[in-house]
C-alpha cells in the first residue's frame, strides 16, 4: 500500500524573539516534521537558532505533515490574512 503525505503550507509573520521561541515550543511538542522557510533557506522549526536567524521582516512558510492543535492555535496568532 502506498502512503500518501498532506503536506500543509502556512505563511507566517514573526516580529520578535518571543514570537520565535513561541514557535519552536509549540513545534518541539509534535511528533512530526516541521520546517519554515523564506527564499532558498529552510530550517527545523524546532530549532531556536535555526528560527532566529531568519529575517524577520520577511513572510515565511512553515511546512508540516501532521496536526497538532497547540501548533495550529500558534500558527493563527502569527498568520497573514
Amino acid at each position: 500500500m502506498e502512503r500518501v503525505f498532506f503536506v500543509n503550507k502556512r505563511q507566517i509573520r514573526i516580529t520578535k524573539a518571543e514570537d520565535a521561541r513561541e514557535l519552536v515550543s509549540a513545534a518541539s511538542g509534535c511528533d512530526f516534521d516541521i520546517d519554515v522557510y523564506y527564499n532558498r533557506v529552510i530550517v527545523d522549526a524546532k530549532s531556536i537558532l535555526g528560527v532566529m536567524s531568519l529575517d524577520f521582516t520577511q513572510p515565511l512558510t512553515v511546512e508540516y505533515n501532521g496536526k497538532n492543535q497547540e501548533l495550529e492555535q500558534v500558527l493563527n496568532r502569527f498568520a497573514l490574512c
